[in-house]
This record gives C-alpha cells, structure tokens and sequence, in this order.
C-alpha cells in the first residue's frame, strides 16, 4: 500500500548571524600575558579600545557590558596569582579585560536539524484550525558543539508551518546549582561510571551524608582530598564525583527574552562537547497537570550522560541525569503514566528498541524489555526511535528510524497496544520517508530523522532532519497511516 505523505516546501535552516558571547579559555601563561598587555596600555588606549568593543558589539548582544563583567571575575584568581588586587583596576580596565576573554559563537553556523515539536502553552488569539506550536532543534556551531535552541511558529487549517520572526538578541539562562541529592542514587550512579578501589568507596559512602547539595558535596570532596592519601584512580573518582554532581542544575530566562532567543548551551563538565537530540514530549499527569519534558545526551568528549530536561513554561527548566539501565543515547519518554508507572523508549545495545517502566521519573532500575529489532532489509544495521510516541484511538503510534545499506537513514512507523505497549500490533512494511535527492546531500548523507511529532487537523505533522545540516517536515493523513499499520 502506497501512504500519501507530503513533503512541504517549507525549510528550517542554520543562519550564522546568531551568535552568543561565550568565556575564551586561554592558558594560564597566555593569560597572564593578554592581562599585562592590557595594563601597560596608555590610558588614552584603553579608551579608545574598549569604546571600539562597545561600538562594535553593543547591538549584537542584550548586556554586553554584564557579559564583559562577568568573564573578568572568571579571570580573578589569575589576578592573586599576579599580585594584581581587584581595588588596582578601574571599572573601564575590569571590562576591556573582560572583553579579551569574551569571544562571539555562532551557535546555529553548520547545523540547524533533528527537530522536535510540542503544542505551546499559549493558544490566544489564533484563528479556527490553527495551532501554536514550539518547535526545538539541534543547532551546532564551531567545533561541532551543540546546543538546545527553539522557535515559535503557527501552524494553520492547510498545515503550512509559519514561524515567527526569531529573535536577535541570544541569551544563556542563570544557572542555580540548588538540587537535593540522594546518598544511594549518587553512589549508583557513580559506580555506572567508574568502580573503585574498595577502600576508597568505603571513604566515600562514609563522608557522604544521607542527602546533601552541591555546596556540601564540594565540601565532602575536599576533605577526603585533605584527609587521605588517594591514589590515582581515588584522584580520578573525586573527579568524576564533581563532574556527575554538575549534571544537576536549574537555569531560568529573563522574562523579556521571546522563545527563540533561548539558547540551552553546554553548561555543566558533562556538556562541554555538547548537548544532542532532545525528544521533547507533553506530559499530563493524574491531575491533568502538563510538565515538558525532554530526554537528550550529554557528552564531554569521553562519555556520554542521558538527562531529562522539565519545564512548565519554557523560561525555568530543571535537569537531572537519567540513572539505571537505560542510560543511553536516543530514551523518550511517553506522554503520560501507562497503568500507574511512566513508560520510557530506549535503545540500550545501539541495535534494537526496548521499553521501559519506572515508578520514579529519572531511576529507570527495573528491567527493560526489547520491543523490535531488524527485520528488514532497510533496518539491518540499528533501529531508534523519533520521539515519543502519540496516543491515537488505535494505539500508540511510534515513528522509527532505521540505518540499511550505505549507511541511509529511513522514517517507519509502528503501532503498540495502548494498555500494554510491550506489544506491537502493527508495522509498516515499507519506510514512510526514504532520503530524496535533495535531502541526502549534507553533512551526514543519506539521513533523515526526526525526534518528535504531533497531531493536527487529522494529520501528523512531521519535522524531520535533512543530512545533518537543515531542517523540513512532512505530513500524512493519521487515519490513512493507522489503517495501514492495522492491515500490515
């Protein structure tokens, strides 16, 4: 049977003329030396060159001055270091400082892909069959780093997508280290990690208190330092004890920035390397509550972490790691409880889909059980998900994305049991979307993918990555596609 899907002419592509100003990470020699150049200037030079940095970057960015402030007290201990007090410098001085250690990102300059799509809070003024809705994407920049970012758009009665204008003017949220953390989830977590020598797990069950925060746990870890002779392995664990602890955290958006100038950038040392595909998902509670939650990965260069990402109006988001079996790269997460326990996707083995139930929304302890694996030709090498799946009449319906020769990447689509998802009651014989001529040209060939879908006017809409460097969606009749999941 041959699906009627439509693909749209209508693009989401990178545009380099979005920058954030970030830290510049020199050396500590480097440094040193960019701090006494700018001391030795004249008077008359420092005027000069700080006005040409204002003149220049005052329209770029919100503040530049408060970014220029803040990368000079990131500086400060260089500063004791060189026996320069903080009551030498004048204002002006803090902030050309300030400005050689701030350098513009591009954060959206080689990729703008892998999108997701969720309904949005606010459906105020919009006309009969229309719908507002956030769309999230994949934005990487130099040094392929990659980071969260979003755009509001409308969707209207014939399906066309219309965004509205993106804002100029990016933003890194605040980030408020306030989380509670768990003895034995922490202990757990760490040994998915790292096992250590056994005295020096004995050390650390022992320093660590039942619960605690991030301020007492630094404080925990500097004293088993100071208080035992560690070896190198026990100097890697305090480490990775830090590192994990920074993978919970707050951050919160000044009210005055729109949607699209939110950027979720790599914060935390799990990040550094980047921030990929979160599969963001409407989730209503017992009490008809709606939480947005979000499943992405984190990488440091070495090791990736799984995080969950909620947000109840897209300006405060909380983030905690994902903890027990399936912590790996590509988990999402149904839109509601399945008899009483929430429903995760994963993909544990980089092969085959499994799923996943848990009592506790980021402690996924139980046993996982493998839904599909390959079974086509277009599915030999590995399966995955696109997003959470969306609750239909006749089930829930799951998109899939496959890897088949030449490394291309397809879209199919499964059906699960509503009350039991463990059970798949229909499967495409044929992908619903194979790379087309102008799709599999890009950074990655041969790929479409997608990471979260959504229902309107009787179709599913469909945002879908080309080739790892744009975006498009497609659409298709929801009832033509159910019937022929059912029929297969």
């Amino acid at each position: 049977m041959t699906l009627n899907i439509i693909r749209k002419n209508i693009f989401f592509k990178p545009d380099p003329k979005r920058v954030l100003a970030r830290y510049f990470n020199l050396s500590v020699e480097r440094s040193s030396k960019v701090v006494n150049r700018v001391l030795s200037m004249s008077r008359e030079q420092q005027a000069d060159t700080l006005n040409q940095v204002l003149r220049n970057f005052s329209k770029r960015h919100r503040s530049v001055v408060s970014i220029l402030e803040k990368n000079y007290k990131r500086t400060q201990s260089l500063l004791h270091g060189m026996n320069i007090r903080d009551t030498d410098i004048s204002y002006k001085q803090k902030l050309l400082i300030g400005s050689y250690f701030t350098m513009e990102y591009s954060i959206e300059a080689a990729a703008f892909f892998n999108p997701s799509v969720v309904e949005a809070i606010d459906q105020t003024q919009l006309r009969d069959g229309e719908k507002r809705i956030i769309l999230s994407f994949r934005a990487t920049g130099e040094g392929h780093v990659s980071s969260i970012v979003f755009r509001s758009a409308v969707i209207d009665n014939d399906l066309n997508i219309k965004q509205d204008t993106a804002g100029a003017l990016l933003e890194k949220p605040k980030v408020i280290k306030s989380h509670r953390y768990q003895k034995d989830d922490f202990v757990n977590k760490l040994l998915q990690m790292h096992y250590p020598e056994e005295h020096v797990l004995d050390i650390i069950r022992n320093k660590l208190t039942d619960t605690f925060t991030y301020e007492e746990l630094r404080r925990y870890v500097i004293e088993m330092q100071r208080e035992n002779e560690l070896s190198l392995d026990g100097i890697t664990l305090m480490n990775q004890i830090m590192w994990l602890a920074s993978s919970h955290y707050e951050m919160t958006y000044s009210l005055d920035t729109s949607i699209s100038e939110r950027v979720i950038f790599p914060i935390s040392d799990t990040e550094q390397r980047g921030i990929e595909d979160a599969r963001f998902v409407r989730f209503i509670d017992e009490k008809d509550r709606v939480t947005y939650y979000a499943t992405y990965t984190a990488y440091d260069g070495f090791t990736i972490l799984p995080k969950l990402l909620s947000t109840k109006d897209f300006i405060h988001f909380k983030v905690l790691p994902i903890n027990g079996k399936i912590a790996n790269k590509g988990a999402a997460l149904f839109p509601r409880k399945i008899n009483g326990r929430y429903a995760m996707l994963c993909r544990v083995d980089g092969e085959n889909n499994y799923i996943a139930f848990s009592d506790n929304i980021n402690n996924w302890q139980q046993d996982i059980t493998l839904l599909t694996g390959p079974e086509y030709p277009w599915e030999f090498i590995q399966l995955g998900n696109c997003g959470s799946p969306i609750e239909t009449d006749k089930g829930w319906l799951l998109l899939t994305h496959s890897v088949g020769p030449m490394r291309e990447y397809t879209i199919s689509a499964i059906l699960l049991d509503l009350e039991d998802p463990t059970k798949i009651i229909g499967k495409l014989k044929e992908p619903l979307l194979y790379p087309n001529a102008e799709e599999r040209e890009g950074y990655v060939p041969n790929v479409v993918y997608s990471c979260g879908q959504i229902v309107h006017n009787g179709h599913l809409i469909i945002p879908y990555a080309m080739s790892d460097y744009a975006s498009t969606y497609a659409t298709i009749e929801l009832e033509e596609l159910l019937t022929a999941l059912i029929e297969s």
